[in-house]
């Protein structure tokens, strides 16, 4: 009964976290040089693996210079960081489905 309460608290744990964080990947460009990884509270335009370029994609259907600094700036303005961590090539790609735009 113990284990089935611990599972149970944990995969809602997972659900809460799931739900209402994103891991936002902001890929080194010239205003901020070396990159960084943003965790946040999820808007209700992000998914759980974010990233600026990922979102112009889903707006959009391509990315710009324009749509990557508005959609960094409004994303990251909007919402309560909670924690800056050092850029991860690995998160970035895992939201653009693997690709790379290059700006």
């Amino acid at each position: 009964m113990k284990k089935a309460l611990t599972a149970a608290g944990i995969t809602l744990l997972c659900l809460i976290v799931y739900t209402q964080i994103t891991i936002f990947s902001i890929p080194p460009i010239g205003a901020v040089p070396e990159g960084r990884t943003v965790i946040m509270l999820r808007l209700n335009k992000t998914n759980f693996i974010d990233s600026a370029d990922a979102m112009c994609v889903r707006i959009q259907g391509y990315v710009s210079l324009l749509c990557r600094g508005m959609t960094m700036a409004g994303a990251v303005n909007a919402t309560t960081i909670l924690a800056r961590l050092p850029y991860s090539e690995t998160i970035y790609k895992i939201s653009t489905d693997g690709k790379t735009y290059d700006q």
